[in-house]
């Protein structure tokens, strides 16, 4: 958080004195938003010490670290990984970690299984859509610029009266620019408009600049070291760079990045880039998409355009019925498919729309063409390292008799409800005025918000008080449970 204060002059006020207002800037955390990368070292080793957010599950972040290599070196595509484990265990972290591994450049799509259900179109267009969003498209673009150092800037004003075929009053502006190199310095006449961006971009003598011959545009790369000992001209952050060398006009390669999904949409309709922000594309027609796929081969022939295979991302995939798998199994074989990562928390299930059973809730056939990573439960240690690192990702300050406890209920319950609790005894001591987090503050949290497995005894004992009761045995009152024939104590104290 980052406080801004605004004072001004009391309105009405007698005393002439000054009203301060100080303002906050709330970022929001996510439930992921500690996790910066796989936290693995170059010979993809896990890096101890919660190392980028990442905390346990060394096999499983080797093998996603194998393929974030494989994808990197472009060894891979239409490829399927499957994260599968007990819910708690850090699939959606793993994932996430994949993606801000693998940076801005390589499209990362997240989507979840249910999704596809709830959208205003067929679900195998919404698939299609989701897989197109993850191929990247580099269009390669040469262009003329001009890059040197501003020797010098001079701007004339001059007013309407003294040139003819000018309005009275008006005004008029020229100017001239120098910019130089290491080999050549050359003068340019300037008209009203560069002037204007000249002076948008705050450009000065001795900045090191690029303009577009095409579209006018000025980029400023830094400061010539040749001024770096001006100090009146120069701030803390200033970024020194090299007097260009050769000629002052050249011709750079610049990188467009899109996805086919967005160019789908800009050839689907007239007003496709506008549809673009709406978010409604609406459903796209195959004969648009095999004209796009047939122009973009075209440019990769050429050297025109590169494909970059991204990376899509379903979780709770059992969710997808079996015409989604289908066309999952057909989606992979194509040239352009991307990596496809699901993640499942199912064991053996019913696949749905389908009376018949299969792993994960997977059809065997598309089962056979994942690569399969486990993720195991967290041990106690490891369940106290994620909470210390999501402690100082949400900025609490705990003591350590209190993180110890909540470990404790992280691993007698769930990982999930002792992250939840955090913030929620971090409120409970500021109540009572204390910047530190004590075991008392995570007892009262405890009392107030019940657990899973507290809340399934209390509808066990409570349970026919309750409308539309469909259990078929009395709960036994002393917090016990009857599942397929096992009894299992539920604790109900931290």
């Amino acid at each position: 958080m980052s406080g801004i204060k605004l004072s001004g002059d009391a309105g009405g006020a007698s005393s002439g004195g000054a009203t301060v207002r100080e303002l906050t800037r709330l970022e929001r955390i996510g439930a992921h938003s500690h996790v910066r990368g796989l936290g693995l070292d170059d010979a993809l080793e896990p890096r101890r010490g919660g190392s980028q957010g990442m905390v346990g599950q060394a096999a499983a972040r080797r093998a996603v670290g194998v393929v974030y290599r494989m994808i990197n070196e472009g060894k891979i595509g239409g490829r399927a990984i499957l994260l599968a484990g007990k819910p708690g265990t850090g699939k959606t972290a793993i994932a996430m970690g994949l993606a801000q591994q693998l940076g801005e450049d390589t499209p990362f799509t997240t989507m979840s299984g249910s999704e596809v259900f709830s959208l205003e179109m067929s679900k195998t267009e919404a698939l299609t859509q989701a897989l197109r969003k993850s191929i990247g498209v580099q269009i390669l673009e040469e262009t003329e610029v001009m890059e040197g150092e501003v020797v010098e800037i001079q701007i004339d004003t001059a007013f309407g009266g003294e040139k003819p075929g000018k309005a009275k009053g008006g005004m008029e502006k020229t100017g001239r620019l120098t910019l130089c190199t290491t080999d050549m310095e050359t003068v340019y006449d300037l008209g009203t408009k560069m002037i204007d961006a000249l002076s948008k971009e705050k450009v000065t003598a001795g900045d090191v600049i690029t303009i577009d011959k095409a579209s006018g545009k000025i980029t400023k790369l830094g400061r010539s070291f040749s001024r770096s000992r001006d100090y009146d001209a120069m701030g803390s952050s200033t970024r020194f760079v090299q007097c260009p060398e050769g000629e002052l006009q050249k011709r750079k390669e610049v990188v467009h990045n899109v996805s086919l999904h967005e160019i789908d949409v800009i050839n689907s309709r007239q007003q496709g880039f506008l549809a673009l922000f709406a978010g409604d594309t609406g459903e796209i027609k195959s004969e648009v998409r095999e004209q796009i796929d047939a122009k973009v081969v075209e440019w990769r022939e050429e050297g025109r355009a590169k494909i970059v295979p991204g990376v899509l991302f379903i979780d709770e995939v059992h969710m997808l019925d079996m015409e989604c798998f289908s066309f999952l199994n057909r989606a992979l074989e194509s040239d352009m498919a991307p990596v496809l990562v699901i993640a499942t928390n199912r064991g053996i299930a019913k696949i749905r729309g389908t009376e018949y059973k299969s792993p994960h809730g997977i059809p065997l056939d598309l089962l056979d063409r994942l690569m399969i990573v486990s993720t195991d439960p967290y041990t106690h240690e490891e369940i106290l390292k994620i909470l210390s690192v999501r402690c100082e990702e949400e900025d609490v300050e705990m003591a350590d008799d209190a993180l110890e406890l909540l470990a404790r209920i992280g691993t007698e319950t769930s990982l999930r409800y002792a992250i939840h609790m955090i913030i929620a005894s971090s409120l409970a001591a500021e109540k009572r005025k204390s910047a530190q987090v004590e075991i008392e503050d995570i007892k009262r949290v405890y009392r107030l918000f019940v657990d899973v497995k507290r809340s399934t005894a209390f509808l066990a004992e409570y349970q026919s008080e309750y409308m539309y009761n469909e259990l078929d045995g009395e709960g036994d009152g002393d917090g016990a449970v009857v599942e397929d024939g096992k009894e299992e104590s539920m604790s109900t104290s931290p």
